[in-house]
């Protein structure tokens, strides 16, 4: 399972695919979420612009990501 450091907030569904360079434009990471490829936390995610947020789980194509906080890779 891979880690995704957060240093905001949240971070959107569509900006997070484009990040982790699992879809090379916006609009395939729309096209991702539209034809319910992408899970949150277990669940098929629809919303582009879902926030996601420390904690959350986001799956795409059986690879697993996990959002971490950037002052919990020390521990």
């Amino acid at each position: 399972m891979k880690s995704f450091v957060l240093n905001e907030d949240y971070i959107q569904l569509d900006q997070l695919l484009k990040a982790l360079k699992l879809v090379s434009s916006g609009g395939m990471a729309h096209l991702m979420v539209d034809d319910g490829l992408v899970k949150v936390n277990g669940f098929v995610e629809k919303r582009r612009r879902a926030k996601i947020r420390v904690g959350d789980m986001v799956e795409v194509e059986k690879k697993k990501v996990v959002i971490v906080a950037e002052d919990t890779l020390g521990d």
